[in-house]
């Protein structure tokens, strides 16, 4: 009997479009389009009018040549925050990488929350990360990036594996902020001291228009914080930057929520009101 060939994996691609506009009760999402295994659970209204969606990916995760890719537009005086319901996971892959991509548009007048949970890169993952955020000039962003490498407590520590990411945040076409980041496991960035100092958690959390007496208030913030964290904050223009590292995620995730709580009422104009998943 011939020996039976063993089936191909799927390559899995979602896509997601979404447009929020101002309506009479608030925002709502005027359009949305998914492809694939990517979608939004019913949105929710704390009373702010600020529209609140949680993104689904329902594999919960992204093998060997997965796709992943959010287009996301905010019209003038509409009010977004998009958040996920639990980390996105990159799992081990032997070929073709794991590409997630996110487009985010923020018009005049609009304001956008991008607070997705932490990205955790399994041992032997490939990842290629892109974030394009583009504001018009009077549009309001808050937003992070969180990735774990590897998970210490299930014993792995991240022995292989590569991450090839890229952050652009642009106003009105022009650069405020233009990054890569490329590192593979092994790599000497990864315990010196100005890499990662082999703390295995990092991030950075981003606010516009930000402005010296926000940066003062963060820095305070970071100075009270937990010693075993690394972070800093600056000012580029009116982009308001934070990074840190950390030993934990949630030592992370801690922070920068503490720190959407102090810019939110100053960046958003709106006060704190945390989307009710991040407690469930």
């Amino acid at each position: 009997m011939a020996a039976v060939e063993p089936l191909e994996r799927q390559h899995w691609r979602g896509a997601l479009e979404l447009r929020f506009a101002a309506a009479a009760h608030g925002t709502v999402v005027a359009h949305k389009r998914h492809e694939g295994p990517f979608c939004i659970q019913r949105p929710f209204r704390p009373g702010d009018g600020v529209c609140h969606v949680y993104l689904l990916h329902p594999p919960g995760g992204l093998a060997a040549g997965d796709e992943l890719t959010l287009d996301a537009a905010v019209e003038t005086d509409a009010a977004a925050l998009l958040t996920t319901p639990a980390a996105t996971k990159f799992y081990r892959s032997d070929d073709a990488p794991s590409v997630q991509r996110q487009k985010l548009r923020v018009a005049a007048g609009a304001a956008l929350e991008w607070l997705p949970q932490e990205s955790i890169l399994f041992g032997g993952s490939r990842v290629l990360v892109e974030t394009d955020i583009e504001l018009a000039a009077g549009a309001r962003f808050i937003g992070w990036e969180q990735l774990s490498l590897g998970r210490p407590l299930s014993g792995d520590r991240y022995a292989t594996g590569t991450l090839e990411q890229h952050t652009r945040i642009d106003c009105d076409g022009e650069p405020l902020l233009h990054e890569s980041l490329r590192i593979s496991a092994g790599d000497r960035l990864l315990a010196a001291d100005c890499g990662l100092k082999s703390l295995g958690v990092c991030g950075a959390l981003y606010a516009f228009p930000a402005n010296d007496p926000l940066l003062v208030c963060v820095r305070e913030r970071l100075g009270a914080a937990t010693p075993s964290l690394r972070a800093g904050a600056t000012l580029l223009g009116e982009l308001l930057v934070v990074r840190c590292l950390a030993a934990e995620p949630e030592a992370l995730r801690n922070l920068f929520e503490a720190l959407w709580c102090e810019l939110r009422p100053g960046v958003v104009g709106r006060t704190p009101s945390a989307p009710r998943i991040w407690r469930t």
